[in-house]
């Protein structure tokens, strides 16, 4: 607690200087506003290299994350906050038989390129996506497409119940591909147009006159990398930003007042750990990665660390839904349990320093993470504090690096992120992006055949109720295995200035700037 409260002094003492700093910039951004229409700012903690987003190009890694929640793409299908699928840039669609689906598409949207978007240009689209984004391609299974005006004949290699919920995540944003890719920046059917873009800095946007869906009410839009949390709340509090995207808990309190405004949504976005089955990883050994799992306080870093701001995990998804974590059983928090786990495995503190040995070994868990994201060091030093009491020691690496550590094996042993477990409504994503054997976020390497079949069922099952079942029993294999150890769900929360209207969080952390996005 000193700890907080020493860094809550360090950002107050930072916040003074800055706004000192910055005032006269931020004089300059509202002479712009009047003269050159509605601006606005915002900060956000996550639109950066680290975070796989390094442009707005949905078919680039995870950039389609950019390109949908600041308004330049769109998605054949979206989702509503209890995340159940709704026609966007289709209007309806048909599954003819289990390999073939029919999807209609709206006959008034204009990319903004200035090329109508219909069926062809649908079709080019997809057909570029699975050529260049591996997650794409595994998910979709397209086998064929046809276009024939605005409608798109879709013929997938093996039955997909889920393909339309796959079609709304965001490398799905529909881009005239023939406008090119020049520096990362595409041309959607959105209600704003790129301007300019340096990655890892800002991404400048102007409003879209053509917009199908009604004039912007924004003439520009300016998103700004900072990804620390205390910089964050330092521009929104001096004006140098009106909006924030990421913020740190702590510096919460600050801004509930009614200057401000605070739109907050429980989401399916986990903190959780994967462990390394590398040989040479300490968490090869079950009787390590049941102990981590075990020695892991997540209702304290819930109400501690997060101030409240979420709620502890127990499996895969958050509880609610059919398939939801409180329907599995996952270890508690009992150290003393994990103590006796160690000793029966072989881990005994012969030295008295306090951290176990075996075979000469000491057991030190080198545990990887990046800090865009403002929970994920705070987990790293809660995991440390009541590791460390069972005689484990964590060696933290808190780096925007993460991407390129996490390659090499050698060099972790848990790794702690950040992701949306169910973005698209449906349970299948999760295992394929991480847990399968082919998945393709899978660098703990993990293997189970159990969980390999059960994921051939869930591919195929097109009841709602069966998949249902059939994700529940996935969910027990990776628990039974300690393969991962869920921490944490997140409240997710977007702050504003008052002045800012219809900012404002969705279930699936998608749909950030819309046309209604306004300042006062």
């Amino acid at each position: 607690m000193i700890h907080m409260k020493w860094k809550k002094l360090a950002a107050l003492a930072v916040s003074v200087s800055l706004c000192l700093g910055v005032f006269a910039g931020c004089g300059d951004n509202q002479a712009a506003k009047h003269a050159g229409g509605k601006t606005l700012t915002i900060g956000d903690t996550t639109f950066n290299s680290s975070n796989e987003e390094p442009d707005v190009n949905p078919h680039n890694a995870y950039a389609g994350w950019a390109c949908i929640r600041y308004g330049i793409g769109e998605t054949l299908i979206k989702y509503s906050d209890n995340m159940e699928i709704q026609p966007w840039l289709a209007t309806k669609w048909e599954n003819i038989d289990p390999l073939t689906w029919k999807i209609t598409l709206r006959d008034d949207v204009t990319y903004s390129s200035g090329r109508k978007m219909d069926a062809a240009s649908v079709k080019q689209c997809l057909e570029h996506l699975i050529a260049e984004n591996k997650r794409a391609k595994q998910d979709l299974k397209i086998a064929s497409l046809e276009a024939n005006g605005q409608e798109l004949i879709i013929k997938t290699t093996e039955p997909r119940p889920a393909l339309l919920n796959y079609l709304g995540d965001p490398y799905g944003c529909i881009i005239d591909v023939e406008a090119g890719f020049e520096n990362g920046i595409v041309a959607g059917t959105g209600p704003y147009i790129v301007t300019d873009m340096k990655p890892d800095d800002h991404l400048t946007l102007k409003k879209n006159e053509n917009y199908w869906g009604g004039t912007p009410k924004l003439d520009k839009l300016t998103i700004r990398t900072i990804t620390d949390g205390n910089t964050l709340a330092n521009a929104l509090q001096s004006g140098e930003v009106q909006a924030a995207y990421g913020m740190a808990y702590e510096s919460y309190p600050l801004f509930r007042n009614d200057k401000y405004t605070i739109s907050q949504i429980s989401t399916s976005r986990c903190f959780f750990g994967k462990m390394n089955f590398d040989p040479d990883s300490v968490c090869a050994d079950p009787a390590v990665r049941q102990a981590i799992a075990l020695g892991i306080d997540k209702e304290n870093f819930v109400t501690t660390l997060l101030e409240g701001n979420g709620f502890a995990a127990n499996g895969v998804f958050p509880a609610g839904s059919a398939f939801g974590g409180e329907k599995v059983r996952a270890e508690k928090y009992n150290p003393e349990a994990a103590k006796a786990v160690l000793e029966q495995a072989g881990w005994v503190d012969t030295d008295g320093d306090g951290i176990r040995e075996k075979n000469g070994r000491k057991l030190v868990v080198k545990w990887l993470t990046y800090p865009s994201r403002q929970e994920l060091p705070l987990l790293a030093e809660s995991a440390q504090s009541t590791l460390k009491a069972i005689g484990i020691e964590v060696d933290i690496n808190n780096t925007a690096d993460n991407n390129q550590v996490v390659k090499d094996p050698k060099k972790w042993d848990v790794y702690a992120m950040a992701n949306v477990q169910a973005p698209t409504g449906d349970p299948e994503y999760w295992f394929t992006v991480f847990a399968v054997s082919t998945a393709t976020k899978n660098q703990g390497r993990y293997q189970s055949a159990k969980l390999d079949a059960l994921e051939a069922q869930l591919s195929r099952e097109f009841d709602p109720a069966k998949r249902a079942e059939l994700a529940l029993q996935m969910q027990q294999v990776v628990l039974d295995d300690h393969a991962f150890v869920f921490c944490s769900f997140l409240k997710m929360s977007m702050i504003s200035k008052a002045n800012v209207k219809n900012y404002i969080s969705h279930a699936c952390d998608y749909y950030q700037v819309t046309a209604d996005l306004d300042v006062e």
